[in-house]
């Protein structure tokens, strides 16, 4: 950053250079541009900086990537990103529509209200279920639609994932003075070191099957606006293409992280059991923890970088006390925690899908959900009709083994990562629930039998209920639910000491469960 460049900013606030005479003018800064807000549009400046992992020192290199930027938010907020435009004339006297010689550049984009800023509407305790939820559909859609990294290209490579975590490390530790701090940077740098190695494999699996993709890359709150009614995305990282080409569960990972460190654990685990519901990608669990430290870690690089450009000691302790949020969440996140498999157990319409996703929030898990993994199975979207009947088309017995298979493999991966998994199933033969308890007793973690019962009316009430909505993934209609009453195979003896009843028909309290349950498999998640 110039002096020049402050003057420049200065001058272009003057009535009449970015907007009509009487409009007011205001700046936003930050460590890496200066966004100049007048009327209807804002201009983008970008600092001349270099931070190794951003370089725009030279005009040519701000020019660059302004186009850069422009081009790739374009893929998300079309609407919202217009131009580049150069400014002339002189620091002192700046033009943005006249000829000559460009002295600087800046991205000319829609203005909106801050007040939609998610950060804002989250700081106010205002951001709701139906936000998340829109949220997890909106990313879901990115990351179906963006590029995927060509197996040819430099992306997505274990080294290179690890460089980007320990270069957080290299700007962090020399801005350090308190010997406690430093001690916990080493702390937190010898366990991504160790997480590394132990998912270096998983990471070039990803990387095979397709899941590094040309992403946002910076994917917080704070560039999520509420526009007309819809979220938009913007701002995404234009400078650096290995900062974008990512694996789309380190994308993820950093929207949890944020609802986290904002305040919304419950809602962060709305998000990625939303997500992973849309996505399928439960194999990206095994990465997460690596990936919710690194984005920890990111934000908490940026607060001490930030320190080099505060003006006042109220904004320095303010800036600190981000930093070292940010770095407790970090060690929380890396926190070994006890993951669990519980499954349920229950007929058609008996609560096992409502009970298992409240207890998302309220627990920290992750609920597979057998009627969304049959569909995703043979390529139908959770709420499409398969046409099939009983024991006919998706529900045969064959698709039915195939179908707990795949559950099975699931739940694994969510183990694999350090979570507890729901896995919603009606898993009414012995057969079925002794394969989990099996699988549980493999991975060495608690099993526990969720089971949801209702009375035969209601049952039957909820069916029909269901059914005239459309909404639900679950295709079980009345017929179903009469050939289950004669099908199912009771819970036994042999498994009543891993049961926890529970009578969705006469309510319960979702805390106290989680209680009941944190009892029998370990510490509820943060």
């Amino acid at each position: 950053m110039t002096d020049r460049q402050k003057i420049l900013v200065a001058a272009l606030q003057a009535p009449g250079i970015c907007g009509g005479p009487e409009e007011s003018v205001s700046v936003l800064e930050t460590h890496i541009s200066w966004v100049i807000l007048s009327g209807e549009y804002a201009w983008k400046i970008k600092k001349a900086v270099n931070f190794g992992f951003l370089d725009f020192s030279t005009l040519e290199l701000r020019r660059r990537y302004c186009e850069e930027e422009l081009r790739l938010n374009r893929r998300f907020a079309p609407d919202l990103y217009l131009e580049v435009v150069p400014i002339t004339g002189t620091p002192e006297r700046p033009s943005l529509q006249g000829a000559g010689t460009a002295i600087e550049y800046a991205v000319r984009m829609r203005r909106f209200p801050q007040e939609g800023l998610l950060s804002t509407i989250a700081a106010r305790r205002r951001l709701v279920a139906s936000q998340v939820d829109e949220i997890a559909v909106l990313v879901a859609g990115m990351h179906a639609r963006i590029a995927v990294a060509a197996a040819e290209s430099v992306y997505g490579m274990p080294e290179d994932i690890h460089h980007w975590v320990s270069e957080n490390f290299v700007q962090i530790r020399p801005r350090l003075q308190a010997t406690a701090q430093r001690q916990r940077l080493d702390r937190m740098q010898a366990w991504c070191a160790g997480e590394y190695r132990l998912r270096h494999d998983d990471m070039l699996r990803r990387r095979v099957h397709g899941f590094v993709r040309e992403c946002h890359g910076d994917l917080h709150l704070g560039n999520l606006a509420l526009i007309e009614g819809r979220i938009v995305p913007f701002d995404c990282i234009e400078f650096n293409p290995k900062l974008r080409w990512i694996d789309v569960m380190s994308e993820a990972a950093f929207v949890v992280m944020d609802l986290q460190e904002r305040g919304y654990p419950g809602l962060a685990h709305r998000f990625l059991n939303a997500y992973l519901q849309h996505t399928g990608d439960y194999a990206g669990f095994r990465l997460l923890r690596y990936y919710l430290v690194y984005r920890a870690l990111v934000r908490a690089k940026v607060a001490v970088l930030r320190l080099a450009q505060v003006t006042s000691t109220l904004d320095e302790k303010n800036t600190w006390h981000e930093y070292t949020a940010y770095m407790q969440l970090a060690a929380r996140c890396a926190e070994a925690r006890q993951p669990a498999l519980i499954i349920t157990h229950g007929l058609s319409g008996s609560g096992k899908s409502w009970c298992a996703g409240r207890l998302v929030e309220a627990l920290g898990a992750v609920q597979i959900r057998s009627d969304i993994e049959r569909k995703r199975l043979h390529d139908y979207s959770p709420i499409a009709d398969s046409g099939s009947g009983i024991r006919s088309g998706i529900y045969t017995a064959a698709a039915s083994a195939r179908t707990y298979a795949r559950l099975a493999e699931l739940a694994r991966d969510v183990i694999s990562g350090g979570y507890p998994v729901i896995v919603d199933a009606a898993f009414l033969k012995f057969s079925e629930r002794e394969r989990f308890r099996v699988l549980a007793h493999t991975l060495a973690v608690p099993c526990v039998i969720l089971h949801c019962e209702a009375d035969n009316d209601t049952l039957r009430r909820r069916i029909r209920e269901r059914s005239d909505a459309g909404r639900d993934p679950s295709e079980a209609d009345t017929g179903v639910l009469e050939s289950q009453f004669d099908s199912q195979e009771p819970l036994r003896a042999v498994e009543r000491d891993r049961v926890i009843p529970v009578d969705t028909g006469g309510g319960f309290e979702v805390e106290e469960l989680a209680q009941r349950l944190s009892a029998m498999t370990g510490p509820v998640a943060g």
